[in-house]
């Protein structure tokens, strides 16, 4: 079975963001990474357990899950480990995304 998982329009909408980003901002390739720490470690292992408990009970949402990746994300302070954590939070943003737009609300 074939899954549409990262639909071309979507790619398209990503590539316009960063065009318009870099119109805006400019480049940004000497702006700090500004991850990792003890606080950011444990707002990550915090975000971790409330995710699996809200999925546990039968509650957890989208906003859950990006959170939790995102919270790991920044705890991170080993660039590779921050590159792979990156990459988990846009796969995550881009099913969410894919979501919306199942449900029609595009």
């Amino acid at each position: 079975m074939m899954f549409d998982l990262l639909p071309a329009h979507l790619v398209d909408e990503l590539l316009v963001e960063r065009i318009r980003q870099f119109e805006k901002f400019g480049d940004q390739s000497n702006v700090p990474d500004g991850t990792g720490g003890l606080a950011a470690i444990e707002d990550a292992r915090l975000s971790r357990l409330s995710c699996q408990a809200a999925f546990k009970d039968g509650a957890g949402t989208w906003k859950d899950i990006l959170e939790e990746e995102f919270c790991e994300a920044m705890a991170e302070s080993n660039v590779e480990m921050l590159r792979a954590e990156l990459i988990q939070v846009a796969a995550v943003a881009c099913a969410w995304i894919k979501v919306l737009d199942k449900r029609g609300a595009l």
